[in-house]
């Protein structure tokens, strides 16, 4: 199978190992995934995070590394290339058109180095239709919001206050129900996990997916010091549990 196909093709999970094994015995197929980025990909098997969708691009974005990752929806794998310094995706279809049914129960199967190009480049053997990239801040939004992670991201976890630096409003973000009031309170004042999960209509999991999406389009500032910072609540069997 053509590196530019497998890219652009939506498998079935039954055929999956078969069809990515030929893959990998392309011999024109890229090989090489930086040592930064896999090193992180590493830390996050040692934790158990390495399926969780959301870490893994969270991961390709905060090192700004490409690479291609193998998602499973049901019975459907998707192949989603991320190029976050050009803030682009390739992917068979949009991520913002999966229903939040499949969102929610998404995970990452296997990451490789890109078969496509980023958009912009010299046309070649790896060059994808223009109409098949799309905007990467809707979809990491999104997958935030409604993917199966449901507290926060390693990176901003711990002890911490948060402020929200702009309107995700002027990025065509949706801040539907309780979250819209949220994020104007964050605007104007810092605010830690479980402050923000009292607030009216919030919840601990509302928050964090929050957080998560503002942290993922650049729009979160984080502190570790000052009056407002307070650690992390831990979840037991019995819930959550955390200090004042």
């Amino acid at each position: 199978m053509a590196t530019d196909e497998h890219a652009s093709t939506l498998w079935q999970i039954s055929a999956f190992d078969r069809l990515h094994q030929q893959t990998l015995r392309d011999p024109d197929r890229p090989t090489i995934v930086s040592s930064t980025l896999m090193a992180e990909i590493d830390a996050l098997e040692r934790r158990q995070d390495g399926n969780d969708a959301l870490e893994v691009f969270a991961v390709c974005v905060r090192v700004q590394e490409p690479a291609l990752v193998y998602l499973r929806f049901a019975e459907l794998v998707w192949p989603v290339t991320l190029f976050p310094a050009q803030g682009v995706y390739h992917a068979p279809r949009p991520l913002t058109e999966a229903p939040e049914s499949s969102l929610v129960r998404v995970s990452s199967m296997a990451i490789e180095p890109p078969a496509v190009r980023p958009p912009g480049q010299a046309r070649g053997d790896r060059a994808a239709p223009d109409d098949s990239y799309y905007a990467l801040a809707p979809a990491l939004w999104r997958l935030a919001l409604f993917g199966p992670r449901g507290r926060l991201l390693n990176e901003i976890g711990g002890t911490a206050a948060y402020r929200v630096l702009r309107n995700p409003a002027l990025d065509d973000l949706p801040l539907p129900g309780a979250l819209a009031p949220a994020v104007e309170r964050l605007r104007r004042e810092a605010a830690s996990l479980k402050q923000i999960a009292g607030w009216p209509g919030m919840s601990l999991e509302r928050a964090a997916r929050l957080l998560n999406a503002l942290y993922l389009g650049a729009n979160l500032m984080v502190s570790r010091s000052g009056a407002a910072a307070r650690p992390e609540p831990r979840k037991s069997l019995f819930g959550w549990l955390g200090g004042r």
